[in-house]
């Protein structure tokens, strides 16, 4: 019995270890918070019905690909549920234009956000080198050529 006891701690010891690396892999991958929540906690689905950036609930929940995503209502988890790639941000959340321009995951600000070619770009929206700096003012001025660079960023990146 004690024999049983220790083989099933050391099983269970494995599983925390294996999926506490497996989130802090995400937290690469995802611009996610240190509680593994995708787009400070912002609902992706909402962008595209309300066309505004709203703060989503941890009573509307869903995982997916081992990062959380939380949503203002049950409506839009169940939307999200049928269909994630659709409604995920491009490069993993990260800055659109820093992608493009950097090759560079920058945080960003998810109420800076384009929805372009029904696809969601997120951008980071703050103070840079002690200067107000929105990226999607110099990313409109270029999309087409940006979005192909951050694309070919993306994908080599990852």
């Amino acid at each position: 019995m004690l024999k049983l006891k220790a083989i099933f701690m050391f099983l269970f010891i494995n599983f925390i270890v294996i999926a506490s690396l497996s989130a802090q892999d995400k937290q690469g991958e995802y611009f996610v918070d240190k509680n593994n929540v995708a787009n400070s906690g912002y609902d992706v689905v909402a962008y595209f019905t309300d066309y505004k950036a709203v703060k989503g609930s941890k009573d509307h929940a869903a995982q997916y690909d081992g990062v959380t995503y939380y949503f203002a209502s049950k409506e839009h988890k169940n939307m999200f549920e049928k269909d994630p790639a659709h409604y995920l941000p491009q490069y993993g959340g990260y800055c659109a234009f820093g992608m493009a321009k950097m090759n560079s995951k920058v945080p960003t600000n998810p109420e800076t956000f384009k929805i372009y070619n029904g696809k969601l770009y997120l951008f980071f929206n703050d103070l840079y080198e002690g200067k107000k700096f929105n990226t999607i003012i110099p990313w409109n001025s270029n999309e087409a050529n940006f979005k192909t660079t951050a694309d070919k960023n993306w994908e080599a990146m990852n």
